[in-house]
């Protein structure tokens, strides 16, 4: 059912597909009714010769009856999506991982926090356009940008929310599959605004180690101090 769409790799990206696909065979059913109809009339009615034209000022119960079906239609549809909103947006679970990610003209600025897991000290890594995530972790995005509105987009993870100036907005994902993921910006933010695409990588717990050790390599082990030899005891 609707091919065409980018694979979901998200845990609640199944819930936002079955609203999507909802919404997309209601409008084509009614766009469809709506073009037969009119191709209906416009052979029924069409000029013939000797049959004089006839002017309506419409149907005042058709018209309630339409626009009474769509009122129900959109509050319906508002109804069943908003627990799953309210899921996204507002009852996010407790991160596991999380990253600080800056929108800029024309990169994604990601910055993670370090094994202290603390913004702004001194273990943090900072790098433009890939971000690291291990599977299955609970991850938080706080968004924010440093010149105009940017609109973090992962389409496999059914993750879209803008970056906005002066704003710390935190949007969150779980991805369900290892892989190489396209962050474009979903947003018209600029002449270079097409060229804005950064990575997501959702690593194995194997290679999520193996990136951690190579970006925080652990200290060396101090070395061992040298024996007292003036302290030793002598051998009799």
């Amino acid at each position: 059912m609707l091919d065409w769409l980018p694979e979901n790799v998200s845990t609640y990206g199944s819930r936002i597909d079955f609203i999507f696909h909802v919404i997309y065979y209601l409008t084509a059913s009614v766009f469809v009714l709506v073009s037969a109809t009119m191709i209906y009339f416009l052979i029924k009615y069409r000029q013939r010769e000797g049959r004089p034209a006839t002017y309506t000022h419409g149907n005042a119960t058709l018209e309630w009856v339409w626009t009474s079906a769509t009122t129900v239609a959109m509050f319906a549809l508002a109804f069943a999506s908003k627990p799953l909103w309210g899921e996204i947006k507002q009852q996010r679970p407790p991160a596991e991982v999380e990253v600080r990610v800056t929108g800029k003209q024309f990169n994604w600025q990601i910055l993670y926090p370090g094994p202290d897991r603390q913004f702004d000290t001194a273990d943090d890594y900072q790098i433009d356009n890939d971000l690291h995530v291990p599977v299955n972790a609970v991850v938080h995005v706080h968004l924010n940008s440093l010149d105009v509105i940017h609109s973090f987009f992962v389409p496999q993870l059914r993750l879209k929310q803008d970056a906005v100036p002066g704003h710390n907005i935190t949007a969150w994902f779980q991805a369900t599959k290892p892989g190489v993921y396209e962050i474009p910006c979903a947003e018209l933010c600029g002449f270079g605004h097409s060229g804005m695409k950064g990575t997501l990588y959702v690593d194995t717990p194997e290679e999520y180690e193996a990136w951690k050790l190579q970006t925080w390599p652990p200290a060396p082990a101090a070395e061992a101090a040298p024996a007292d030899s003036a302290g030793a005891a002598n051998p009799l």
